[in-house]
């Protein structure tokens, strides 16, 4: 059994920063994956993706680092671009193509403790597949994909068109400030955690980007320091090392708030370059302890 199985689709992204175009691999399965990596083997994990043939490049490629990859085959790999302004907290969106979605057949062989559903598009997973995987093991989501709808080309927020169903299954969750204001319909993160709360989840994590994060869990609220980078350079897959972060120290029985800042200082660093999160333990000590 995995302490950690994260199940997402990686995508083909391409990446318009004020400085520079790049393409790379990406979404939040990548992301995740390659920053829990780069932390102590204390827990174990598994990703499992979902991509078209030309592209199992992706990986293998994760493989040779010494990630654990179990992929299923897809008719395409899902093709992002994502285009930032001067301001790293907010971007648009295309999405070029489309993988399938994930099913149960597939979900059956896994077995883990957490699973950390990395969704892209609002079809990645049906509400069945997320019942199902909750009589395997606690579920962690993240809610961006969820609320994305494709027309065309272009992505549009929209409401969690099964959120109830969804959450009451749901153990953690991870929004940002905007994606619990269409969930919940509430401005304020403390009242949408509430919110989120009243719904079944038990840890619920609102990043709220150079403002910080707050995490309620049990009743409590805590309040998580953003850690100045030393240069903003990208922020693509921030909230995804944020939730590798968060979930590696839950799972060696850490605290909420020593949970979050941990997570919070392993963002710090992820912005300060582009690609995945590539630092060492040490690192992220080093930020959270100054």
């Amino acid at each position: 059994m995995k302490d950690i199985c994260c199940i997402g689709h990686i995508t083909k992204d391409k990446i318009i920063t004020p400085r520079k175009t790049v393409y790379m691999a990406g979404g939040t399965s990548f992301y995740f994956s390659y920053a829990f990596n780069h932390l102590p083997k204390d827990a174990s994990f598994q990703l499992v993706t979902k991509l078209g043939e030309s592209e199992m490049e992706s990986a293998e490629a994760m493989r040779r680092v010494g990630i654990d990859v179990l992929t299923f085959p897809s008719r395409h790999t899902v093709y992002f671009e994502n285009k930032y302004g001067e301001n790293q907290n907010e971007r648009t969106q295309r999405v070029l193509e489309r993988a399938d979605p994930f099913t149960i057949e597939e979900m059956s062989t896994l077995d883990a403790k957490v699973f950390h559903l990395g969704s892209l598009l609002s079809d990645d997973f049906s509400p069945e597949v997320i019942k199902y995987l909750s009589s395997k093991g606690r579920i962690s989501i993240d809610a961006q994909g969820f609320l994305r709808e494709v027309r065309g080309e272009q992505v549009f927020a929209i409401d969690w068109a099964d959120k109830l169903q969804i959450l009451a299954h749901t153990d953690i969750i991870k929004v940002n400030e905007h994606e619990m204001e269409v969930i919940t319909g509430l401005t304020d993160p403390r009242k949408a955690a509430e919110r989120l709360a009243e719904w079944g989840v038990k840890e619920v994590v609102v990043t709220l980007g150079s403002y910080g994060s707050l995490i309620l869990a049990e009743g409590k609220f805590y309040e998580i320091p953003a850690y100045e980078p030393h240069d903003i350079v990208d922020a693509t897959g921030c909230g995804d090392t944020y939730s590798a972060g968060y979930l590696w120290c839950r799972s060696q029985g850490k605290g909420y708030d020593e949970s979050g800042r941990f997570a919070a200082a392993m963002c710090t660093l992820k912005l300060e370059h582009t690609g995945p999160f590539d630092r060492t333990i040490e690192d992220v000590l080093e930020i959270v302890n100054k």
